[in-house]
């Protein structure tokens, strides 16, 4: 066997602890992009620079989930291909995956671009925030297809089990970030601008590596391909699409929790903006562990070693609750300390109260946002997406119902509640799918 095939020859505990940690760590990574411009901003700009950063939060994670929901859902097949040894179709997805995205990110990219100001208002954000948010969130499209084409490679690298190389990728361009951050917004003075300036040229250097050494890495594997086929595009949507879908829902729910707090004026968004960043560097591990989850799944199904994916599923549920109480012990002991990180000695008391009382709220249900991750990532490595996206659309109304009705007091209960409705209504649909797994084996 090659040392690539470790998720269908390992103990699944050892196999999917190794997989997943290099992404784990990656979505820390992937954060820091974003923590280094909120604390850099809050601390050399001021509270209302980190308000403008953070209502363009909301909206910048959701097209970051759409890249990432895209790759796994592509993901998805490439794992099943590699599983069977089918190379030639794996690379055809490939390809198709590479092409079609592209496209789609440099639409996305030109819409946000020009519809900026007018979502921004949507959100309500606060008038004397809104240019310099509006100008951030611009610089961001303008990078956009470079942010979605490398989360698109990561995920073709993690398909085939080389989760070690993204990770190694954000760590780069990590660090890269943070001190083009510095150099801009504290040196050169450039504000807002500069954080986001920062970030694309950062993005944009690891996109172009990354497809230069995974280009690289298919020569390894022999067989003819087509550069683009449509029936694979056509097999690659119909994960992809609902896996877009889940990515985005966390998001998409924080934007409309996002929306009630805006009104409230720029230091409530100060202090939403804080815990936001917290909550999305926790909630992306477990995002991480879900997104492992379906290679795994996927690569044994195409193995046809089926009876291993209970145990996987098993072991990701053991690193889930290891990773739930981490952040509850972190978030409940050192959020005062957190909080001022970003909000900096010019923070007003009810930015602090905000995030205070988010953050210790959160904590307490990370767990079901763990589960609930790892069993969406089970039903979509086996390719059973309707029950799947019926469960993260209830997500979203959730979301939609709490959030407007309880106002800024107990704004954070729409979040958690969504995960837990979620999990619900996909752990039922993985205990029907049990038995017919077992009788194909």
């Amino acid at each position: 066997m090659s040392k690539d095939e470790y998720l269908i020859t390992d103990a699944p505990l050892k196999a999917l602890t190794v997989f997943a940690m290099p992404l784990i760590l990656g979505s820390f990574f992937q954060q820091v992009y974003n923590m280094a411009d909120s604390i850099i901003v809050g601390q050399f700009v001021g509270s209302s620079a980190l308000a403008a950063v953070g209502a363009c939060a909301a909206l910048t994670n959701v097209f970051i989930c759409v890249a990432l929901g895209a790759g796994v859902g592509a993901g998805v097949l490439v794992s099943r291909y590699f599983g069977a040894k089918e190379y030639d179709k794996m690379k055809t997805i490939v390809s198709t995956s590479l092409i079609s995205f592209l496209l789609l990110s440099i639409c996305l990219g030109i819409i946000g671009f020009c519809f900026s100001r007018w979502m921004l208002r949507v959100l309500q954000t606060p008038d004397d925030i809104m240019d310099t948010a509006v100008l951030y969130l611009r610089v961001y499209f303008v990078g956009f297809p470079f942010l979605f084409m490398y989360n698109i490679l990561s995920s073709m690298f993690t398909s085939i089990g080389e989760s070690k190389i993204p990770l190694g990728f954000l760590i780069f361009s990590s660090a890269f970030n943070i001190g083009l951050d510095y150099r801009m917004v504290a040196g050169l003075g450039l504000g807002v601008f500069g954080a986001a300036l920062a970030t694309l040229i950062a993005q944009g250097i690891s996109a172009v590596l990354s497809l230069l050494l995974f280009l690289s890495r298919m020569k390894r594997y022999q067989g003819s391909f087509r550069r683009f086929d449509r029936q694979e595009l056509q097999s690659m949507l119909r994960i992809a699409v609902p896996s877009v879908l889940q990515q985005s829902t966390v998001s998409v729910g924080m934007m409309i929790v996002q929306a009630v707090v805006n009104p409230f004026g720029t230091q409530a968004l100060a202090g939403y903006a804080a815990t936001m960043r917290v909550e999305n560097v926790f909630s992306l591990i477990f995002v991480s562990i879900g997104n492992a989850v379906s290679p795994f799944v996927s690569q044994n199904l195409g193995a046809k070693k089926k009876e291993r994916i209970r145990k996987g599923y098993r072991a990701a549920l053991v690193l889930d609750a290891c990773f739930a109480l981490l952040a509850f012990l972190i978030i409940e002991s050192l959020h005062t300390r957190i909080s001022a990180l970003f909000l900096g000695r010019d923070g007003t008391e009810l930015a602090y109260r905000v995030s205070g009382e988010y953050m210790k709220w959160l904590g307490y249900f990370f767990l079901f946002m763990g589960i609930k991750m790892a069993t969406d990532g089970v039903l979509r490595g086996l390719g059973k997406m309707c029950p799947f996206l019926i469960a993260n659309l209830v997500n979203l109304a959730v979301a939609l119902l709490f959030a407007p009705r309880f106002g800024i007091a107990f704004v954070w209960l729409a979040v958690p509640a969504g995960w837990f409705a979620n999990f619900l209504i996909s752990y039922i649909a993985l205990r029907k799918a049990w038995p017919a797994i077992k009788m194909q084996v």
